[in-house]
């Protein structure tokens, strides 16, 4: 079982930066797939930036440029750091483990980042 926590959301104005982090728990956090996913209020749940194991990134096009997502495998945690902030970006994000190199199968319990105009 893992579990993920996630911290760091909060209110912005646009033009602004915040960072997020996850905690997870597990001993083989650096053999899993991570990824942040967001919500915004009646959308679906997308695809926001994904880190392998190796360290390799990956990101959505509407964040490209703006979003950078690292590791720290020694404590267990993956960041997002998101910066130029906009609007648009206002949603729940969510942190996902790939622990079996199947799909995401353990989720965090959401952080809200909302952003100002």
């Amino acid at each position: 079982q893992v579990q993920l926590v996630e911290s760091g959301g909060g209110l912005v104005q646009a033009g602004g930066s915040l960072r997020l982090s996850c905690a997870a728990s597990g001993r083989t956090f650096s053999s899993y797939l991570m990824g942040w996913f967001r919500q915004a209020p009646g959308k679906e749940r997308e695809f926001v930036a994904g880190i392998s194991r190796s360290g390799g990134k990956y990101y959505a096009d509407s964040v490209k440029g703006r979003f950078i997502i690292s590791r720290d495998n020694a404590k267990n945690t993956v960041y997002l750091q998101m910066n130029s902030l906009k609007p648009e970006d206002t949603a729940v994000y969510y942190c996902a483990a790939d622990t079996r190199q199947d799909g995401y199968d353990y989720w965090g319990q959401g952080t809200q980042v909302t952003v100002s105009s």
